[in-house]
């Protein structure tokens, strides 16, 4: 069994939940997340911890910033929309179980003292900003990750929020069959292509 309470969207997604591991959930209900399921939360974090697994789209990103928002040191547990897709629909409900087994061996925890040493120079150097290319870069290195899909802005947040740094990122942009030439560990492009 989990230890830690599952937060989900709801009732479908506690199914799905259950089809894949033995645990205890907590539905949001949709994401007018009220004060009561707040309390619910707060009280299964000091007791037992608690992992967030939302659907991988607006709603369910916007249910994750609410509850972790407002009950601080939450696990978080990812999956792609690719693993939540059936037909039109995107939930969590739609997942194998051996993709939410894997989304939750590989949660990820709040940083105690949340930081990086990755800049936004760094996500253009790579390609992980500003280019055509980037959000479909992002997208699989955040599956590498397991931090989610998610615009530079918030890529870089949940870089911060989880301590990813720069060598994780190498290694994930690497898997992906892109290694970060020239982004060496002193912080951003080698010195000669700075100066360039």
């Amino acid at each position: 069994m989990i230890k830690e309470v599952i937060v989900v969207e709801g009732k479908h997604d506690t199914t799905a939940v259950k089809r894949a591991v033995d645990a205890d959930t907590i539905e949001t209900g949709g994401s007018a997340v009220g004060k009561d399921v707040i309390a619910r939360i707060e009280l299964a974090q000091r007791k037992r911890g608690v992992i967030i697994l939302t659907d991988p789209d607006y709603a369910g990103e916007r249910i994750r910033s609410i509850v972790a928002n407002r009950v601080p040191g939450c696990k978080h547990a990812f999956l792609s929309q690719d693993e939540a897709t059936l037909g039109d629909d995107i939930g969590i409900e739609n997942a194998k179980p051996e993709s939410i087994r894997e989304a939750l061996s590989a949660v990820r925890t709040e940083a105690e003292a949340p930081g990086t040493d990755v800049a936004w120079a760094d996500l253009f150097f790579v390609g992980l900003a500003g280019t055509d290319g980037s959000a479909h870069r992002r997208l699989l290195v955040g599956r590498k990750l397991r931090i989610g899909y998610a615009n530079a802005k918030t890529f870089l947040k949940r870089c911060a929020m989880f301590g990813i740094g720069r060598a994780e990122i190498a290694a994930a942009l690497a898997a992906c069959g892109w290694p970060a030439d020239g982004w060496n560990e002193d912080g951003g492009q080698a010195r000669g292509e700075r100066e360039a």
